[in-house]
């Protein structure tokens, strides 16, 4: 594993509603696998940061009342879009999600680094 001192801002990018079928339970165990990848990048000496952690907050405030609802459509995916625009690259975790392969897609097109296992990631310390 190549080492870079520098440390990065790295978007952790996994399923949220994928395969959940909207269940409360599911979707915060979807939370909890992203948190966990973002700390071990933490611990690696990053920044990293998720959509949901800046999106589900918003969508609280603005009354969303379930995922997919015209709230959530018009904050959700825009909020880790332009989130992406300031990292310096993508962790991609878990299994299939329509946006977080979308998020890959654009970090790739925007020539920012992808990785797709926490111990790929160079330590920063």
């Amino acid at each position: 594993m190549a080492t870079d001192p520098r440390s990065l801002m790295i978007l952790v990018a996994g399923p949220y509603r994928s395969g959940t079928g909207d269940d409360p339970r599911k979707l915060e165990a979807n939370v909890r696998a992203m948190n966990e990848s973002a700390l071990r990048l933490f611990r690696a000496g990053h920044l990293p940061v998720t959509g949901e952690a800046l999106a589900l907050p918003l969508l609280d405030i603005a009354g969303s009342t379930r995922p997919g609802d015209p709230l959530f459509d018009e904050i959700f995916h825009p909020v880790a879009e332009q989130l992406l625009g300031r990292c310096d690259a993508v962790l991609r975790i878990g299994g299939p999600s329509e946006g977080a392969d979308r998020m890959v897609a654009q970090a790739r097109a925007q020539g920012k680094a992808v990785y797709s296992d926490p111990a790929d990631v160079p330590d920063a310390r």
